[in-house]
This record gives C-alpha cells, structure tokens and sequence, in this order.
C-alpha cells in the first residue's frame, strides 16, 4: 500500500482525494461518516471471523466493499473501521475510534507503552469469550535455561516488546512504583535484558541463533512444541474484547453495541434444557438446572408432575442431562438459543 492509500486508512477526513473512488470523493467520505458512531473491527488474523460472526448475531448489517478499509452499517449510525488488532487499542484509547473489538493482549501492550491517563486509554466493556491464548516466555526444550530470571541479561525477542520490558524490569527490579517503566529513556536504558522486536515467525529466533529466548503467543502450543520451544513462564493470559473510548461520541450506541453483542454470545454459551418431573423431586431437579436467575415451572396437565425449562451451558448439558434421569426426570429436550437478552 502506498503511502497515500496509507493516510487515508488512518484518517480518511483528510485524506487527499487519489484516495478516493471515482464515484467517491473526500466530501462524500466526511459526510457519510458524520455523526456515525466508529466502531474498529480487525481486518485479519485469528480474532476476524469470530468478530465478523459476532456482528452477524448482533444485527449489525454492512457490505465491505473491496480492499476498502471502512464500511457503513446499514441498519444503525456506525461506520466499521478494519484495522490490524494490534492498532485498535492505540486508535480507541486516543478517542479516534469509539469502540473496538481486539485481543486483551494488545491492551496490555498498548498501556504499557502508552500509560492511560484521565483522558486517554481504553475502558473494557465485554470479555468476548473467544480468541484465548496467552503470552508466554519460551526457551529452547533441550537447552539449560529453567527459569525466567536466567534470561536475564541475554537476548529475548518479540512482537511485544512493551510488556517484554516491563516484565524484565520487574525480574531485574527496574519497576516504577506503579509498574510503568516505558517511556523513561534513561531508566529503559538501565535494563539490562536485550529485547529485540520481530514482527512475525517469532519462535524461530532460538533456533536461528537470534535470541536465548522469547515472548510469544501461545494457543495450542503446537507451533511452539514443533519449534523445540517449552514455556517457563506466562506474561498475561489474553482473549478478545469489546472496549470502548473514554467519551464516546454516543455512549446510548455503545451501550446497545454492547447488549446485543452480549446477547450473542449468551446464546452461543448456552442451550435450553425442559423436562418434566414429578414435584416430589423437584427441588433435587433445580439444583442440577438453576439457570441463569432461575428455572421456569409450569405446572401440567396431570396431577403431581411439572415442566421445568431453563438455560444450561452447552459444554455441560450431557452430564446434566445424565443427572436429570437420575433424579427422575423425563422428556428432556435441548434446544438452540438463536438470541438472547440476558441480565
């Protein structure tokens, strides 16, 4: 992407009008993104289906056109903003964007680097449940180096470097009283950890005799185990979340954002379970199934029995359903949850 096309990805308000389509020029840009609430979705990587599935469930409609990094949502004021997740923190806390969905790793690395203040930084508003994985400090399996402080002083290389400092710092006893060491020159120069930046195959570094060391992410573990890696140590544990800005240009919006999507993800976290059972048993019943506030009981139409209906996580329903035989229940039914709206 050249240089133009850059600028006016990062802020197409004053983008020169090349950057535009013939049938689009700067003006109409502004315009059709005036008075829309920004919301920063990642562009690509492990977090872009999920989010895209995710805004699919909260009715958020839009058509990307393509290589265009900004789509107009149909059905609400919001303009959809596509940007790296690493970015997405820098732009919502600066208050460019309002809301964004990203990795709570890219968070952590964003406020080491740039400290929030009163007015800048990002507030969490939803953990998305997806994306989970964990940043971790990794050195080769045959090799010596047991134990994170042995690291000390030799080569580690990463892609986030902000929270790779500052957990040195802490192992060398560098560490600001309230844990913020970035930014201080001469203090970052005291650490004697040398940390590198590499933007990609991170875990390669030992092997090609680059680092002693490194901090990367880890999901599976499958990528770190095939690259002779074992982890010593964990930096921060991470999953997607929904953040927003501290003044948001329409905190009603952000809320609705926010309860749909929350909506969604109870819908996809749980299924209904109804059965009927004798009322003798019941409360034994209940407490197998108390749901999200409490089970719904309806008396039938036949002396001594009723039908219970309440929410279950789906990763336990088999066992529930076991247990519910057990105690005596019958006509067990699961069913989908396609939305909710949950308190």
């Amino acid at each position: 992407m050249d240089l133009v096309n850059q600028y006016a990805r990062l802020n197409p308000f004053n983008a020169p009008e090349e950057c535009f389509p013939a049938k689009a020029s700067r003006t109409d840009s502004v315009e059709s993104l005036e008075g829309r609430l920004l919301f920063a979705v990642p562009k690509k990587g492990r977090l872009n289906e999920a989010t895209l599935d995710l805004l699919s469930g909260s009715d958020i409609q839009f058509r990307r056109e393509t290589r265009l990094d900004i789509a107009l949502v149909k059905n609400q004021n919001i303009a959809l903003v596509f940007l790296p997740a690493a970015d997405i923190p820098t732009f919502v806390g600066e208050g460019r964007v309002d809301l964004g969905i990203t990795g709570r790793d890219q968070v952590a690395e964003h406020e080491a680097i740039s400290p929030p203040t009163e007015d800048t930084g990002v507030e969490e508003v939803l953990d998305l449940g997806f994306g989970k994985c964990s940043l971790q400090v990794q050195v080769p399996e045959k090799g010596s180096i047991k134990h994170p402080k042995e690291l000390v002083g030799m080569n580690v290389v990463t892609s986030f470097v902000g929270l790779t400092e500052k957990y040195f710092a802490h192992l060398e006893g560098l560490e600001h009283p309230n844990g913020v060491m970035n930014g201080d020159v001469p203090f970052k120069n005291k650490l004697r950890t040398k940390i590198k930046y590499v933007g990609g195959s991170v875990e390669a570094a030992c092997a090609l005799g680059v680092a002693d060391g490194i901090v990367d992410l880890v999901e599976s573990g499958e990528t770190m185990k095939a690259a002779g890696l074992k982890a010593i140590d964990t930096v921060v544990d991470s999953t997607a979340v929904l953040i927003k800005s501290k003044h948001p240009s329409n905190q009603k919006l952000v809320d609705l954002i926010a309860s749909r999507i929350s909506g969604v993800i109870s819908a996809q976290k749980y299924v209904l379970c109804q059965y009927n059972v004798e009322r003798d048993v019941l409360e034994a019943a209940k407490e197998i199934t108390p749901g999200k506030r409490a089970p719904t009981i309806t008396t039938l139409d036949q002396e001594g029995w009723v039908a219970v209906s309440s929410m279950v996580e789906k990763r336990l329903i088999a066992t529930t359903m076991d247990r519910l035989m057990v105690v005596g229940a019958r006509d067990i039914l699961v069913l989908n949850i396609a939305n909710s709206r949950t308190g």
